[in-house]
């Protein structure tokens, strides 16, 4: 088993897309990428810690690739905008990816400018690279929220949409 970390935006609206990924072996949603340790979600969400909205994804590396991770993760945000994802902003919804050794790193970089130098954006990916440190999960009331809350209205006009375009782009 491996284990990425990532952030792209509001965490409600990623956990549900990789819950979906065949190789993913579980998902929680919390924080890193800031100094504060053991963050709540309010302080988070006032972008008071430095940290990011990311998951933590365990996948089985012999059923699925970092490679084939992190073109989900690209294709199911927008990474070409900085500390924002449609109307969430602020540097908690920035687009991160966290890697544990340089392989990773190497992988990271490699998709980033083969995707920059696809024009499969617009603009160029401002996603930031750092390396792992910490992950803090976030509190129970988070984790796999859309599951839980799927007639909320967010649930209903953010992240269903979402849910159908990786059905579609992904046919899961």
């Amino acid at each position: 088993m491996k284990t990425l970390v990532l952030g792209g935006g509001c965490f409600w609206c990623l956990d549900p897309v990789f819950q979906k990924v065949p190789g993913v072996t579980m998902v929680r949603v919390g924080y890193a990428g800031g100094k504060e340790k053991n963050p709540s979600y309010r302080e988070v969400a006032y972008g008071r810690t430095g940290h990011a909205e990311v998951l933590e994804i365990s996948y089985d590396e012999s059923l699925l690739s970092l490679k084939e991770l992190l073109k989900i993760f690209f294709t199911m945000h927008d990474p070409t905008t900085l500390n924002q994802q449609g109307a969430d902003k602020g540097t908690q919804y920035r687009s991160i990816v966290f890697y544990s050794n340089d392989e990773e790193l190497s992988i990271i970089s490699e998709l980033i400018k083969e995707l920059d130098n696809s024009g499969a954006y617009e603009n160029l990916i401002v996603t930031e690279i750092k390396p792992f440190t910490d992950f803090y999960p976030a509190e129970e009331e988070h984790q796999d929220y859309f599951n839980k809350n799927p007639e909320q209205a967010y649930c209903q006009i953010v992240i269903a949409p979402k849910m159908e375009k990786f059905s579609r782009v992904f046919n899961k």
